[in-house]
C-alpha cells in the first residue's frame, strides 16, 4: 500500500491548473471560491493510449488567442487551445523509426515571436533526448500535418538529455542530461555560449560523470544564473559570468532531485525528489528554508508557481496534483488523478466570478465622493428622521368602551355616597 497522509485542507485560492499523464490525458483542475477553494477535475481531453504518453508541455497563456503545446510519446506535437483543448496543429517531430528511439526531452512555446508576428503561426523549440535540437514554424489551421520552417542543430556527441530551459527573454536556453554538462546556447545565433566543467575526480581517483534531471534559471531579468538537480541528489548553483563549475551545491537527503522551479522573488528555488520531499532553498546563503507538510507517496516530476497567489503546485508519480502555500508550506488542496502525472502548468487568466464581483463591490464602497455629488440637506435628514420616528398609537375601540366603564362605575359609587349622606 502507498504511503498515505491524513490532512485538513484548508482549500486554495480561485485556480485552473493542467495536468499530464502516461495516458496521454490532459485533465483541467479547476478551485473556485464559492465551493470553498477546494480544487477538482472539470474536464478531461483526449483518450488513453500509452503510446501518446505526455513527455513536455508548455503554456502561452495570453488574455487573446492562448495557444498551449504538448510533445507525445509517439513523437507526435500537438499545438491546441488551453480553454476547450481544440487541436489547432498536430505534425510528427520525425520520421516513426527515429521517434522511438529519440523521444522529445524538452519543449518551449514561443510567446514574443507571436506579439511580432501578425499571422496565424507559432514557433516552437524542440530538443530530443539525442541532443537534437531545432526551432520549428507552424501556421495554426486546420489539417496542417507539417512545419513551415526549421532550424536544426545539435547541443550535445554524446550522452542523453533529459532537461533543458528557455529564459524568459526567449534568447538564451539551457540544456542538460545524463553524462551531458550543462550548457547554454543563444538562440538567436545558434551559438554555444558556455558549458560547465566535468567534476573531479574522487579520492580514490575515480570519475562520475554529473546527471542532470532538471533545470531551470534563477531570475527572469538575467540569464547568466542557473540551477540545476542532479540525480546525486544535489542542488546547484551556476553563474557563467564567475567559473565553469558550481558556485554553489546543496545536497539534500539521499534521493534524485526530480525537480525545481524559481520563484518571483529570485532567491528562492523549490525542489522534489523522488522519494516525494518537497522543499525550498535561499541560493544566496545555500540555507534549505523548510519542507512542505504533507509528504508526496510518490517521485515528484513536476513543479509550478503561480504567477499572482503565493501558491505552488506539484504532481508526480503518486498521481495526485497538490497545491501548497509558499508562506506556511501547509498544503492547502490534492486531487487525485488516477494516473502517473509528468507535468503541469497553470492558467493565469483564470478568474473566479464570484471574486471578481467581490473585489468590484469593494471598490465601488471604497470610492470617495467626488465634487460633483450634492451632500444630503440637513433639513432632509431631519424630516426623514421625523418620519422615521414611531407614531403613537391611537386608542383602539376595545380601550375606549373600556375607559367608559370605569368613568361611569366611578360616578355611580360617588352618587349613591351622595345619597347615603342626605338620608343620614
Amino acid at each position: 500500500m502507498p504511503r498515505t497522509t491524513t490532512l485538513e485542507c484548508p482549500g486554495c485560492p480561485p485556480l485552473r491548473a493542467l495536468s499530464f499523464d502516461v495516458l496521454g490525458l490532459v485533465k483541467v483542475t479547476e478551485a473556485r471560491s464559492k465551493e470553498g477553494g477546494v480544487a477538482k477535475v472539470v474536464e478531461r481531453w483526449g483518450d488513453p493510449d500509452s503510446s501518446k504518453a505526455v513527455l513536455a508541455a508548455s503554456i502561452d497563456d495570453r488574455k487573446a488567442n492562448p495557444l498551449l503545446a504538448v510533445a507525445r510519446k509517439n513523437g507526435s506535437i500537438d499545438v491546441m487551445s488551453p480553454k476547450n483543448g481544440e487541436v489547432y496543429f498536430s505534425a510528427p517531430n520525425d520520421s516513426t523509426e527515429l521517434a522511438v528511439d529519440d523521444h522529445i526531452a524538452g519543449l518551449h512555446l514561443f510567446k514574443k515571436q507571436r506579439l511580432d508576428s501578425q499571422s496565424k503561426s507559432c514557433s516552437l523549440l524542440t530538443c530530443t533526448k539525442k541532443g537534437k535540437a531545432a526551432v520549428r514554424t507552424a501556421e495554426l489551421h486546420t489539417g496542417s500535418k507539417s512545419f513551415d520552417s526549421e532550424q536544426a542543430w545539435s547541443v550535445c556527441s554524446s550522452g542523453e538529455i533529459l532537461c533543458s530551459k528557455v529564459h524568459d527573454d526567449e534568447g538564451y536556453s539551457v540544456f542538460g542530461g545524463k553524462g551531458v554538462e550543462l550548457n547554454m546556447w543563444d538562440l538567436e545565433k545558434t551559438v554555444k555560449l558556455w558549458n560547465a566543467k566535468s567534476p573531479p575526480k574522487n579520492s580514490l581517483g575515480i570519475f562520475t560523470p554529473t546527471c542532470f534531471t532538471s533545470v531551470t534559471f534563477v531570475n527572469k531579468d538575467d540569464h547568466r544564473k542557473v540551477v540545476a538537480g542532479t540525480h546525486d541528489y544535489q542542488v546547484r548553483l551556476y553563474d557563467i559570468s564567475a567559473q565553469r563549475r558550481p558556485v554553489l551545491s546543496v545536497s539534500f537527503r539521499d534521493t534524485p532531485i526530480k525537480a525545481v522551479a524559481e520563484d518571483l522573488d529570485g532567491n528562492t528555488i523549490y525542489f522534489g525528489n523522488g522519494a516525494g520531499d518537497l522543499a525550498s532553498i535561499d541560493i544566496r546563503t545555500g540555507k534549505v528554508l523548510g519542507c512542505f507538510v504533507g509528504k508526496c507517496s510518490g517521485s515528484i516530476r513536476s513543479i509550478a508557481r503561480h504567477p499572482e497567489h503565493s501558491i505552488i503546485a506539484s504532481c508526480g508519480l503518486d498521481s495526485y496534483l497538490r497545491v501548497w502555500d509558499i508562506e506556511s508550506r501547509q498544503l492547502l488542496s490534492a486531487v487525485y488523478l488516477k494516473q502517473h502525472l509528468n507535468n503541469l502548468v497553470f492558467d493565469s487568466n483564470f478568474s473566479d466570478e464570484e471574486a471578481v464581483i467581490a473585489a468590484q463591490d469593494k471598490k465601488e464602497d471604497e470610492a470617495p465622493v467626488s465634487k460633483n455629488q450634492q451632500l444630503p440637506n440637513e433639513d432632509e435628514d431631519e424630516d426623514e428622521e421625523e418620519d422615521a420616528l414611531p407614531a403613537k398609537r391611537k386608542k383602539g375601540a376595545k380601550d375606549s368602551r373600556d375607559t367608559k366603564k370605569r368613568k361611569s362605575k366611578k360616578k355611580a359609587k360617588k352618587s349613591k355616597a351622595e345619597s347615603d349622606s342626605d338620608d343620614s
